[in-house]
């Protein structure tokens, strides 16, 4: 059996979910070929976990600028994307260029100009886009998605969500290159993504026309004053007066965050650890957005990202009942410790409200080990493994990552204008 050839661009906190499990259980069916990054320092802690953590030799490094010569020499079969989000576009239309498929991580892109980038780049060369949704997966909104397929609740009408990330989780978004919204197309982008892209497959539809309002109501330097906070830092890491504050991140006291960024910085200067009371901060923490979708479903939703606890409510009303769902998550910081804590439940419910009927709480499988609710190991078997037939149909495309993104996009461009905003404006779909 011949053994499916990757790269990997982009060695940040992201990347070793995939290059981790190409080392390990797929070992056998994938074969890690190179990293690339802009950073040296970060792509040699790369392989030194390839080598410590999966005794796996290490691979080629190639800089970004070497992007061609590295797709020249390793002759890929696909590209694995896990670099900053606003360069994802970048990667993935080059490498579907020069003959490659490609596994992108969420967001496949940030704007609708990188989208219809990559939308007319598929048509244009006839390669595949795989975009990585792994709450996709985990099995209770396979459940949800189940339950709403076989007509538990009739046709969905409207859905209710509310999302809490709270001050571990949400609060990280603020440290990192994503308080910049022109690299991650701010949270209704970078997070929502994923939410926007359940809906679209719990439903089975897609969006077509987004209003929304969001602000920055809580991080940023300008609130923290308006509360009475006297004491500022730039960067936590090595900083007085950054200690005893429970938003401040010490790079220095965590090996993996030190290896990654603390000793990388020589090279970008770029620092994981900014404080979230700081300057700078462009995207919002507050945000509520509303949806039509093309079956005439009402989407209502809520983001705020400085909770006192992490997970999600959502109800679906139809026309034949009601189908609420609660899940609450375990607190991560990225990169900083156990992978499978990211997305982990804490507990979870499904409970089903059919009309005239007494409500009735719906069992759900026991919770198998991994990120995501038990979804990344799903997901990555999908990718790298023998994936069985799916009536789910759970692998998501280009297609799909596009739907997900545009209802974030067309939100951010609601919120700059004030007015709603219908998403086939924003790029057309070919073919």
């Amino acid at each position: 059996m011949d053994k499916k050839r990757y790269v990997l661009v982009g060695t940040g906190g992201r990347a070793e979910f995939f290059y981790g499990a190409i080392a390990s259980q797929y070992k056998e069916t994938s074969e890690l070929a190179a990293f690339c990054d802009t950073n040296q320092t970060r792509m040699n802690y790369a392989n030194k976990l390839l080598q410590e953590s999966y005794a796996y030799p290490p691979v080629a490094t190639y800089k970004t600028q070497d992007f061609d010569r590295m797709i020249e020499e390793q002759k890929p079969d696909a590209v694995i994307v896990t670099s900053v989000d606003r360069t994802h576009h970048t990667y993935i239309i080059r490498a579907m260029e020069l003959g490659c498929d490609v596994i992108t991580e969420k967001p496949m892109t940030v704007d609708e100009r990188k989208c219809q980038e990559i939308l007319d780049a598929v048509e244009r060369t006839g390669r595949n886009v795989r975009v990585t949704f792994n709450y996709r997966y985990a099995p209770h909104h396979t459940k949800a998605r189940e339950l709403i397929m076989d007509g538990a609740i009739g046709q969905v009408t409207s859905v209710h969500f509310e999302w809490l990330l709270n001050t571990m989780h949400g609060a990280d978004y603020f440290r990192r290159w994503h308080r910049d919204k022109r690299n991650s197309g701010g949270l209704l982008v970078h997070k929502s993504t994923h939410h926007f892209d359940l809906v679209n497959f719990w439903i089975g539809s897609q969006p077509e026309e987004v209003f929304a309002y969001g602000d920055l109501l809580y991080y940023g330097k300008e609130n923290a004053e308006r509360r009475g906070v006297t004491d500022f830092y730039e960067r936590a890491t090595g900083n007085p007066n950054a200690k005893g504050d429970p938003f401040a991140l010490h790079l220095d006291e965590n090996a993996h965050l030190k290896g990654m960024y603390l000793d990388a910085e020589h090279e970008d200067g770029y620092r994981r650890d900014q404080s979230v009371f700081g300057d700078g901060i462009s995207i919002e923490d507050t945000m509520g957005v509303m949806v039509r979708y093309k079956n005439n479903a009402i989407l209502t939703y809520s983001l705020n990202a400085y909770m006192p606890w992490e997970g999600y409510r959502i109800a679906f009303n139809g026309t034949k009942g009601r189908l609420e769902m609660t899940i609450v998550e375990q607190s991560y910081v990225n990169s900083g410790g156990d992978k499978s804590l990211e997305g982990a439940l804490k507990d979870k419910r499904i409970i089903l409200f059919p009309m005239w009927e007494p409500p009735v709480e719906i069992e759900l499988e026991e919770e198998s080990e991994g990120g995501h609710g038990g979804g990344d190991p799903v997901l990555l078997n999908d990718i790298f493994g023998t994936p069985a037939e799916d009536r789910f149909h759970r692998a998501a495309n280009h297609v799909d990552g596009a739907r997900s993104i545009l209802t974030g996009i067309a939100a951010n461009k609601s919120i700059r204008t004030g007015q709603p905003v219908k998403v086939s404006e924003l790029v057309k779909f070919r073919g």
